[in-house]
């Protein structure tokens, strides 16, 4: 039968094939604890494929609150970067919030929008650190919006990609 799994079904192929085709041919003990690792990566991979859509859904409506509230935050700050902090607050960051589940394509393409609308008004708001004075406490403040929103994310990812003790190619 001709069938086309998911990608669920083709990681756990993977896994299956490393267990059942590769590690009884391995004699070198680096190489099996190499393969084990594969598999062990894999598994968490496949644990954390129901979880990315929430997720990613999440995110994206976070980041738009994040862009707007990091653009009041410069409210009476002048210049360039300031504008360009704004304007994205205006522009991207009044998209309506996604539902849970909504098309992950669509998704995924307005996350990574937002994602680097976020990345152009830090590169901003550290060019308005660095004026001093009042646009600097005021980018210190939408900085700090920013971090809040993304230190959550990052250590999210950190717990989810740490493979037990070990890492793969280590000795």
């Amino acid at each position: 039968m001709n069938t086309s799994p998911g990608i669920d079904g083709l990681l756990e192929g993977v896994v299956l094939g490393i267990g059942n085709e590769l590690m009884p041919h391995l004699s070198n003990e680096k190489a099996q604890a190499s393969a084990a690792m594969m598999q062990s990566i894999l598994q968490a991979i496949r644990q954390m494929i129901p979880l990315f859509d929430s997720a990613l859904i999440d995110e994206h409506n976070a980041m738009i609150v994040t862009l707007r509230s990091a653009a009041e935050c410069l409210a009476t700050v002048t210049g360039d970067e300031a504008d360009a902090v704004r304007d994205r607050a205006a522009s991207i960051g009044q998209r309506a919030d996604y539902p849970t589940p909504a098309d992950r394509d669509e998704v995924a393409r307005a996350h990574t929008e937002l994602g680097r609308a976020l990345e152009a008004s830090m590169i901003d708001l550290d060019t308005l650190q660095r004026k001093g004075g009042a646009p600097a406490a005021a980018a210190d403040e939408a900085l700090a919006v920013i971090r809040a929103h993304l230190a959550p994310r990052y250590l999210r990812d950190f717990q989810a990609i740490t493979v037990g003790a070990g890492f793969l190619g280590r000795s």
